[in-house]
């Protein structure tokens, strides 16, 4: 027999812990995979030698909402997915897990010092949208003839 012994119940201080973690964050999400303080849209960066490639993905928003802009080495991108409600007419619904980010977002990514603001292209396809950031031409890699 074990000389452990709890005089409360364990599973209830675990949640009275979870509730004011939760009053303290302002809300934990339904699940892992729906932290809502993680960063939306989630982005990958990648280089060439003539470009700097940035992809975010951002699934399900209308590519006018969207807002590109660049401003001393920092792109920033900005917009708002609207909330995706089946039959808005039944407000007795209740959710049990939300996964899906609804809200206005902002991402802000430092550019490297060769980044050339002057050439930006950002397009949106199948819910990627994908700026290209051209280099300078000072930092391009180029052959040197020795003589």
């Amino acid at each position: 027999m074990s000389d452990l012994y709890f005089t409360t119940d364990l599973f209830s201080q675990f949640d009275r812990l979870h509730q004011q973690m939760a009053t303290l964050f302002g809300g934990y999400p339904s699940s892992i995979r729906s932290d809502r303080l993680s960063a939306f849209p989630q982005i990958n960066i990648g280089t060439t030698d003539d470009t700097i490639d940035i992809v975010a993905f951002a699934p399900g928003i209308d590519p006018k909402q969207l807002e590109v802009s660049i401003d001393k080495g920092l792109l920033t991108i900005a917009g708002e997915r609207a909330a995706v409600t089946p039959d808005a007419s039944d407000e007795a619904a209740r959710h049990y897990a939300r996964e899906r980010f609804s809200g206005a977002f902002r991402r802000v990514i430092e550019l490297p010092q060769h980044a050339d603001p002057d050439k930006v292209e950002a397009r949106y396809v199948n819910g990627c949208l994908c700026i290209t950031v051209g280099k300078r031409e000072s930092s391009r890699p180029r052959a040197i003839t020795v003589q």
